[in-house]
């Protein structure tokens, strides 16, 4: 019989992915592991690899064509059999490899017990994922309330806590996550998905319409004349989707939504770059490469944000709490010819410039490649952004939902200043952060972005 190759859940708020290469012909023999095509989500490039070993029977999907994770791609099995899908749904993703976790434990249920107290016992007595056990605790879901399907039903599984969230807003989590960044209530949204579910494509719609209504078009100024845009020349149309699609939704999710405050000043970059210098003679070889400022600069953020815990923060989902978060993990965006992906640097106060810089680079080169996966592009809690190679001096960078606040860097430039009773030539950097002012104030983001500015003069202070 036949095995079906299904199109794998690349992240958990993947829904869909654009078909964008066969790898290899219809009818041709593959191994188990064996390449077959390429998809490409909203952020990377991935294979999917054969699942069993046979002939590929290629079902009827074009490159090119959007489609829905889990379905049945390809079959593979005898020569002669064609394109023939059990009809079975998706793989089982309960089903984890990774050690239980007991949440607590009690005395076995007995069947004569009354049901309130066997379902009391019974919820007691949960075995849950390590991956269950860290998304219902970013999303605030209390794991009581989450029906387990795994182990005979006593163990509470990544995709339990996933249909727990999809009931309870009756939306897709992908629509979810959307709809909370822009602050958007779902609760009276008619859904267009199976069962009425709530899709990305309706939180889009409620968006435009929100943005269109009489009380925001009353605000914008007089619109000059109108051109008739039918009678341009249109050189070339490309879709809106994958990684340009995801930076139109967040950055549209986060100027709506955002209070928004950029603080500018200059800082005497002088010794970091003689710093840098020195580091270049020095480390270059031993390293494997050349440090950068974009490591100088990160590590600094990265290790002054432990003194400023309120920078290192997000709005929790429903918008009732400022959460602190003890993890420091620092996200630098970086230019792709896919677009605008951000590499995060897990834990990167604790890292030394050597890690850090080594971690960094491997990131930039998957995401320039387009091989980058998800786990490296999620989990940030500040960003940071360095324009300094385009001559840019200034800007106002958009904040990267759902922190606090984002690091504008623009490039290093001799400017002839008062230095020490004297007028010197000195290197000046323009630095631009950027915050939301519901959840931090003026002064407590001038003192971090004083302490950056002091450390990046003196980076003495931390490189020792």
């Amino acid at each position: 019989m036949a095995e079906d190759l299904f199109l794998p859940k690349l992240g958990q708020t993947v829904e869909e992915v654009v078909l964008i290469n066969w790898l290899v012909e219809d009818g041709a023999k593959v191994d188990f592991g064996d390449p077959v095509l390429e998809v490409e989500t909203d952020k990377a490039i991935f294979n999917v690899e054969a699942n069993a070993k046979g002939y590929v029977h290629i079902g009827p999907y074009q490159v090119g064509e959007t489609l829905p994770v889990l379905t049945v791609v390809a079959t593979i099995g005898k020569q002669d059999e064609g394109f023939s899908p059990s009809g079975k749904s998706g793989p089982d993703e309960s089903v984890e490899k990774e050690p239980d976790e007991i949440i607590e434990s009690a005395q076995p249920v007995m069947e004569d017990m009354k049901e309130d107290q066997a379902d009391k016992l019974a919820r007691e007595k949960i075995f849950v994922s390590p991956r269950a056990k860290k998304l219902a605790g970013e999303k605030g879901i209390d794991l009581a309330k989450v029906t387990p399907t795994g182990g005979k039903g006593v163990r509470v599984v990544e995709q339990d806590v996933m249909n727990f969230m999809q009931k309870a807003t009756k939306a897709t989590p992908i629509a979810a996550e959307l709809a909370m960044e822009v602050g958007l209530d779902i609760s009276d949204l008619a859904g267009s998905g199976p069962k009425g579910v709530i899709t990305r494509s309706d939180v889009e719609d409620a968006i435009r319409r929100r943005l269109s209504s009489p009380v925001a078009a009353s605000s914008s100024p007089a619109q000059p004349p109108q051109i008739n845009y039918a009678d341009l020349k249109v050189s070339e149309v490309k879709p809106l989707r994958s990684v340009r699609k995801l930076i139109f939704d967040r950055m549209s999710a986060s100027v709506h939504t955002t209070s928004r405050v950029t603080l500018v000043t200059e800082a005497d970059a002088t010794s970091l770059v003689a710093f840098r210098e020195r580091l270049k003679a020095e480390k270059s070889e031993s390293w494997g490469f050349t440090p950068g400022y974009n490591d100088l600069i990160g590590l600094i953020v990265a290790r002054t944000l432990r003194a400023f815990p309120y920078m290192n923060a997000r709005l929790s989902a429903d918008g009732s709490q400022i959460e602190h978060l003890d993890e420091i993990n620092l996200g630098v965006a970086v230019d792709t010819e896919r677009g605008l992906l951000v590499p995060v640097i897990k834990g990167a106060d604790k890292k030394d410039l050597k890690d850090f810089g080594s971690d960094f680079r491997s990131m930039v080169d998957r995401a320039l490649s387009g091989r980058i996966s998800p786990e490296d592009l999620s989990g940030g809690t500040f960003t940071i952004t360095n324009l300094g190679n385009f001559d840019v001096d200034a800007f106002t960078p958009v904040i990267n939902l759902p922190e606090v606040a984002i690091l504008g860097i623009g490039r290093i430039v001799d400017k002839v200043v008062p230095f020490q009773g004297e007028v010197a030539i000195r290197k000046l950097v323009t630095l631009s952060l950027v915050f939301d002012h519901r959840i931090i104030d003026g002064a407590p983001a001038a003192r971090f972005m004083q302490k950056v500015k002091e450390t990046l003069e003196y980076p003495i202070m931390i490189f020792v």
